[in-house]
């Protein structure tokens, strides 16, 4: 059971992947936490360069590069669940989430909050992680695009259509009606396109040139899972909802089954959020920078409550902030 004066009910913790960065974040919460504030300065040690400075002051070009973002969001993840748990604690209160699950990279930060994973196993993974997609990308360049109002039964029909040109497959199921599809460039604007022609209230183009959750990772999911067999690993304090198969997972053997292929495959996000309301939780905390998780969670379930760090008493901001 998780308990706290502000929640209701059992709670998730959700953890953000990759894009929710932005220039700044975590400045609030190192002032407002000493536990925030240990967990940047392990990062910094353990990566063994400055991590905070690129958090606090960027500049964004580096920031963004998938090898420092991704060590950088599972930091701000798991320094406000720190500072979430420290002023909880200092109220006499408890927060144990009966779940966690996190998107894509944040998978990782689910796994620390589980203690399933070190943070400083789960800092050096994330940032092999990123290393190994930046080189994917480079050697098979790529892209993503966001379709916003078509039955994913269609959306893979498109994908299909469009295989003729290239990889493309649905790379995140994020909630009914936002999909995003990965692939090689001729095939992908092929599908979006197709996904026009058939019905798709918007297409966008995602600023990336990876094809996360493709084919095109299959390389660098196969090295990573080198490195994830090589990393001690326990039993989860609670179930962590894996992303290839949206379902609970209570051992290493099948945390390391899913990160395996994790890079390659879709992110089951929907049938994730339903398989946590299926076990009981009724409230969703999101820990990380931004809030779009609790948009999407929204979407998928509206009997479940969302919260951010702010309604627990830690006031962050809820939003990226707008770039001039």
């Amino acid at each position: 059971m998780a308990t706290d004066g502000g929640t209701n009910g059992m709670v998730a913790m959700v953890f953000p992947g990759q894009g929710s960065q932005f220039v700044g974040m975590g400045r609030e919460l190192i002032a407002a936490s000493a536990a925030a504030r240990e967990a940047f300065a392990e990062a910094d040690e353990i990566l063994g360069f400055g991590l905070t400075a690129l958090c606090l002051d960027g500049p964004a070009e580096a920031l963004e590069d998938t090898h420092n973002a991704q060590p950088a969001i599972l930091t701000v993840g798991v320094a406000t669940l720190r500072a979430i748990r420290e002023r909880a604690a200092g109220a006499g209160r408890e927060i144990e989430p009966v779940v966690v699950a996190g998107h894509s990279l944040g998978e990782f930060t689910a796994l620390v909050a589980s203690d399933a994973l070190d943070f400083a196993d789960a800092l050096r993974l994330v940032r092999e992680r990123g290393r190994l997609m930046r080189q994917a990308g480079q050697r098979s360049p790529g892209g993503m695009a966001a379709v916003i109002g078509l039955d994913d039964e269609v959306l893979a029909a498109v994908c299909a259509e469009a295989g003729s040109e290239g990889v493309i497959a649905i790379a995140n199921a994020n909630c009914p009606g936002q999909t995003v599809i990965s692939g090689e460039v001729p095939a992908l604007l092929r599908a979006m396109d197709l996904a026009k022609e058939r019905g798709a209230k918007r297409v966008a183009r995602l600023n990336v040139s990876i094809a996360s959750h493709s084919p095109l990772m299959a390389e660098a999911s196969a090295a990573l899972g080198e490195v994830v067999a090589a990393t001690p690993m326990r039993s989860p304090r609670m179930p962590v909802i894996a992303n290839v198969t949206a379902r609970p997972m209570t051992t290493p053997e099948e945390i390391r089954g899913d990160l395996r292929q994790q890079m390659e495959r879709p992110v089951r996000w929907t049938d994730s959020v339903r398989t946590m309301a299926a076990m009981g939780a009724s409230t969703v905390i999101e820990s990380g920078p931004g809030q779009v998780l609790s948009g999407l969670v929204k979407r998928i379930d509206r009997d479940l409550t969302t919260l951010s760090p702010g309604d627990l008493g830690l006031d962050l901001p809820t939003e990226r902030p707008t770039r001039a």
